[in-house]
């Protein structure tokens, strides 16, 4: 067995205070509280967008896993659909139909070899027993279920070894029947006859809970023979989409009384609540397992019909904000460059047109030459010793070229703006949206800077934008959250390959009066937020698929100026505190964040 030393390459060490640079994994003793001490990274369960299903629908099946899962079946009320699309972590494709279309079914395997059994058709209603097997490329029909049913549960490894438990015939059903590869053979019978209940698990170790039976939080567990009592979920619910793999480790999704938001996860012993999805839903799809699950379609309390999937993670790293050093002067609508939290410029600002500079150096801000024309919410772009500045109010175009010493003004953007977002270097950067006087309202232009001059280049999808954040590079970038005329606040989020504009997943939280960092368009971190959203410190982190949320900024603000070429090492200084004063604030974004621990007897 390796020693301690073996691994981390000294003994275990003596310190008076915890250190300030321990590594993970790293045990010391603390003198001072007399106790053994150790690290790690402190992580979240959380639920992140996904892509959309192409098709809108509920009572659907799925399976695989969150980043090969496959959904098929459904009913688009009305009307039951036989569609089968495959997911790959980020974009759902559709695929070869199921041969009988069908909606309230079952289903189990990969998203190679996958089992979908029972269901409804209509019209005319029609009880199914018909079994299909998926071979990562077609259906094929094979055995009948023994009892012809609906709104059954379903779990399984693949399309040789599954389950199928309860549902609804003229009443709820208790029949349990094993799928051998060949045909189905009735087995023991679960306690409480149920359907539209959630479900984990494989053929020899399943849980099933919940479901359209009073008070509807029944759990049992099968081990392979028989169904055994275990602990209540704490939520009653039917139509619950599910993740897990075995009977010791499953998720309860959302589900319908009406439709909820709730999720719960089982450890093997009992429930207990976790992190709510965002999009409250009954009869969804789903696949996974309980560290890490897909949910998609459903029907939402209002009754329509959704496309939206959600991910979810059992431990993601998570990131932290430390206080830094104050700026010197006081101020928001401020913008900054830099490429890193130890080397950030910011200028510019309100109240008042500010031309005040200052340089960041990892500990303090310090100040430097200021800008030549003053003004308050304008851009920025490059680093600390190579930047950017453009746009502003009172609205100009006045651009200006930071060289590690003083500004110089260059030639000016195409069209005067204020509350505009901009990226990139002091070479080659973009600048998008704003507010423009000459036209009365906001504007979706992007300009492109080549380190001589603006070109006017696509436009965004969106109509207008203002007050928004963009980050990355002028070849691979995004524009986020901001505001639309007369007062609207979106969550639309796109992204920038160079040449065009697309739209990508949602922010989670529309809002206006953010600041955001980034390398480009498939990483970024956008925090900061104007009353009425709160937190005012709320972050969000972009992963080149979905936004989800992080650990919120300690001061809450907007109008918040923010520099760092990652989303992984950030800073955020100045703004607005409510209702609008301004703050020095600063602080540093630093991905993973950890968790001291001590040692305890037990």
């Amino acid at each position: 067995m390796a020693e301690y030393k073996g691994i981390h390459g000294t003994k275990i060490q003596n310190y008076t205070t915890d250190p300030d640079n321990a590594t993970t994994g790293q045990v010391w003793y603390n003198e001072t509280d007399q106790v053994m001490k150790f690290q790690y990274p402190t992580t979240i369960a959380a639920w992140s967008t996904g892509g959309n299903l192409n098709t809108a629908r509920y009572n659907l099946f799925g399976s695989g896993t969150q980043t090969a899962g496959l959904a098929a079946g459904g009913d688009q009320d009305p009307g039951a659909v036989a569609n089968t699309e495959l997911y790959d972590g980020s974009t759902w494709t559709e695929v070869n139909d199921m041969t009988t279309t069908r909606f309230q079914l079952a289903g189990a395997g990969t998203q190679t070899s996958t089992l979908a059994f029972g269901g409804l058709t209509t019209p005319p209603i029609t009880l199914k027993a018909e079994t299909e097997s998926w071979n990562g490329t077609s259906w094929t029909e094979v055995n009948d279920l023994n009892t012809a049913r609906r709104n059954l549960m379903g779990t399984g490894s693949d399309n040789t070894s599954s389950l199928a438990f309860g549902g609804l015939t003229t009443v709820a059903v208790a029949n349990t029947e094993s799928w051998n590869g060949t045909s189905w053979t009735e087995v023991n019978d679960l306690n409480t006859a149920r359907y539209s209940a959630g479900n984990s698990g494989t053929q020899t170790a399943a849980i099933g809970f919940g479901g359209n039976v009073a008070p509807q939080t029944q759990t049992e567990s099968w081990n392979g023979t028989s169904w055994t009592e275990v602990a209540d979920l704490n939520t009653g619910r039917s139509q619950i989409a599910r993740g897990g793999s075995d009977y010791t480790s499953a998720l309860a999704i959302s589900g319908s009384s009406p439709a909820i938001t709730n999720v719960e996860s089982w450890n093997g012993a009992s429930w207990s609540e976790t992190t709510d999805v965002s999009t409250a839903r009954g009869a969804a799809g789903s696949n996974g397992t309980g560290a890490s699950a897909l949910v998609t379609g459903g029907q939402t309390p209002a009754g329509p019909l959704t496309t939206a999937t959600e991910e979810w993670n059992s431990a993601i790293p998570v990131g932290a904000w430390s206080t830094g050093g104050d700026l010197n002067t006081a101020r928001s609508g401020l913008a900054g460059a830099g490429t890193s939290p130890s080397a950030a410029l910011a200028f510019g600002g309100a109240p008042g047109s500010k031309t005040e500079t200052e340089i960041f150096d990892g500990t303090s801000w310090t100040e430097v030459n200021d800008l030549n024309t003053g003004r308050s919410v304008l851009a920025g772009a490059g680093s600390s010793t190579a930047a950017l500045a453009f746009g502003g109010t009172p609205a100009t175009s006045v651009t200006e070229l930071w060289n590690g010493t003083s500004w110089t003004e260059v030639n000016d953007l195409t069209t005067a703006r204020e509350y505009l977002a901009g990226c990139g270097t002091s070479t080659d950067a973009l600048a998008v949206a704003g507010y423009a006087p000459s036209a009365g309202s906001s504007v979706d232009l992007t300009e492109l800077w080549n380190g001589t001059s603006w070109t006017e280049v696509n436009d965004l999808n969106r109509a207008e934008g203002s007050v928004g954040a963009a980050a990355g590079i002028y070849t691979s970038a995004l524009y986020m959250s901001g505001e639309e005329d007369p007062g609207t606040v979106p969550t639309l989020c796109e992204s920038w390959n160079g040449t065009s504009w697309t739209e990508v997943n949602d922010i989670n939280t529309g809002r206006k009066g953010t600041a955001a960092t980034g390398p480009n368009n498939t990483a970024a971190l956008l925090f900061g937020a104007r009353a009425p959203v709160s937190p005012q410190g709320i972050t969000e982190e972009w992963n080149g698929a979905s936004w989800s949320e992080t650990s919120d900024l300690n001061t809450g603000r907007y109008a918040l100026g923010g520099s760092g070429a990652s989303n992984t090492a950030a800073l955020a200084f100045g703004g607005a505190l409510p209702p609008n004063a301004a703050t020095a604030a600063t602080e540093e974004w630093t991905i993973p964040s950890f968790t001291v621990k001590t040692i305890t007897s037990s």
